[in-house]
């Protein structure tokens, strides 16, 4: 394979890229990944999102190559890890016993093992990575992508891939843009969409907030107070109109009932790590915030081996609303990517400051920022969380009336081109346009095929979060296990595609087809429809 010439391009080295590339590779395809910063990872990784999973992960609701990610973070701390023996022997290792989900985990050990799945193709020469790589330009002729400009980013170099089919797995939708693929982005309007919780009218830069994560551990006696902020006090001061009070406090809007909800702290609590509910149907264990997102969990480990817990901070605290980090000019976009990295670094500071302890007092000081545990140097997540993307407009649309429970009393709309299954509430974050939060009980669902599949265009597809999602829907289709499945179903459709001569179009639309897709899915270990497990 030479890199100016691919069967697949993958723009994006996420979740959803790294599924789509592995796929692909899987199915006899040369394939070309492109990732914007060092890591590999996405979610899991440059934005420090440890896995938010549905209650049903451990036995159904994700594809093979997912469940074979999830064991090797297990098996990595079994081998490399102090484990106490009990921890070492449990059958479903939760390393940082973090109740947002069973497999909390430090982002290097999600980069390790990625890297470790995608070395055997990178050996054989069938996927090529390229790391500090971005797509920058296209070049289409009518419907089709013919080719696309790649810069590195260490030197500033420009080169051009042709490419038969090129996957969007970028965070943002960063290939829509380019490539004249229809696509929307921020709220659309209930009379577009139909759907009860649609704003009254569109609105394309009223987006779900971002968070810049960080992750923290906690040593008493000590002072790890970063120096003040240049803006802290105006970030400590900001209060939200729907907010109770400043957004830097222990009170927040509840998800669901949009009323005051007080959060407790305690860093480094003396717990059993085996005690811990992960499974947010039984407890939602969010109201505590050190052990929600808690991604090493000290006493999973001989003793002494680990002075302190370590905690990712993505919580309500951070989410920034400044603005969007999409659809405006460069200049602004980097400007709020900027302010948010601002506004993480100032509720740290008020954390080891200002912040009302138990006790009486303020302060944690001892909260370490741990860079290592980032990557970064000054400590922050490579990248912002975002939680939505551009989307596509796909050949099918996934509105709120497919799956939201309140419409369907009998569960979610069956689809006969499903390549995969899901399950999370419709959960929305508070927008850059004003709205609270969104939080709608919605049945596990199916991803239909023709989701990834542009109207117009015939050699793109959406391999992550701009699948043909609605900014509505967009709220349960953005997790961790769904992103992966999505970009799976684009790889193999790109190389069943490229091994017949096809366009997904002619897929798509030919129900033969779509069932000769579906058989090497299900061959591959990927799961099209739900058992009866009721509602999320």
């Amino acid at each position: 394979m030479t890199i100016g010439r691919v069967d697949v391009l993958v723009a994006g080295g996420g979740l959803g890229g790294v599924a789509a590339a592995l796929a692909a590779a899987r199915s006899g395809a040369n394939v070309l990944l492109l990732e914007e910063t060092p890591w590999l990872g996405g979610q899991l990784t440059t934005q420090l999102v440890p896995p938010d999973e549905h209650p049903w992960i451990e036995s159904f609701g994700c594809t093979a190559s997912y469940r074979s990610l999830r064991d090797g973070i297990r098996d990595y701390y079994r081998r490399w890890y102090p484990l106490r023996s009990a921890s070492r022997d449990a059958r479903h290792l939760n390393p940082g016993a973090g109740r947002v989900g069973p497999l909390c985990h430090e982002p290097r050990v999600a980069l390790a093992v990625i890297d470790g799945l995608l070395a055997p193709w990178q050996a054989s020469g069938t996927v090529t990575v390229l790391r500090r790589h971005i797509v920058v330009g296209a070049h289409t002729s009518g419907d089709h992508v013919d080719a696309v400009d790649v810069r590195d980013l260490e030197t500033g170099r420009e080169f051009s891939v042709t490419a038969r089919f090129v996957l969007d797995a970028t965070e943002t939708g960063d290939l829509l843009p380019l490539t004249g693929t229809e696509h929307v982005m921020g709220t659309e309007s209930r009379s577009d969409t139909g759907e009860p919780h649609a704003a009254d009218e569109a609105r394309p830069l009223n987006q779900q907030a971002v968070s810049v994560c960080f992750a923290v551990s906690h040593h008493e006696g000590e002072d790890h107070t970063i120096d003040k902020p240049d803006d802290y006090a105006a970030w400590r001061d900001h209060a939200p109109p729907f907010w109770h009070g400043a957004q830097f406090g222990w009170v927040a809007p509840h998800p669901h009932t949009l009323e005051p909800r007080r959060y407790a702290f305690a860093p480094n609590p003396d717990d059993e790590p085996a005690a811990i509910v992960a499974d947010q149907s039984k407890d939602p264990g969010s109201d505590e915030l050190w052990t929600f997102r808690r991604i090493l969990a000290r006493n999973h480990f001989q003793p002494g081996a680990f002075g302190s817990d370590i905690t990712a901070v993505n919580w309500p605290m951070i989410d920034y609303l400044g603005g969007p980090i999409i659809g405006g000019t460069q200049e602004r976009n980097a400007a709020h990517v900027a302010a948010a990295r601002a506004q993480s670094l100032s509720f740290l500071y008020w954390l080891q400051v200002e912040a009302p302890r138990p006790d009486g007092g303020t302060g944690w000081p001892g909260l370490k920022l741990r860079p290592d545990v980032a990557g970064t140097a000054d400590g922050l997540a490579m990248k912002p969380y975002v939680r939505e993307s551009r989307r596509i407009r796909g050949q099918y649309r996934i509105v709120e009336q497919d799956l939201a429970v309140a419409v369907r009393d009998a569960g979610p709309v069956s689809y006969a081109d499903s390549v995969g299954v899901g399950s999370y509430r419709i959960d929305l974050h508070p927008s850059t346009g004003g709205d609270n939060y969104i939080d709608i009980p919605a049945w596990p669902f199916q991803i239909p095929l023709r989701a990834l599949v542009p109207q117009r265009i015939r050699n793109l597809l959406a391999a992550g979060k701009s699948v043909s999602t609605t900014h509505i829907t967009n709220g349960c289709y953005r997790l961790h296990p769904v992103e992966w499945t999505v970009g799976e179903a684009a790889g193999l459709l790109a190389a069943f595609c490229v091994h017949r001569r096809l366009e997904p179009h002619q897929v798509t639309g030919t129900p033969d087809l779509v069932a000769q897709l579906q058989d090497r899915m299900l061959a591959d270990g990927m799961e099209l429809a739900w058992p009866d497990v009721g509602y999320y």
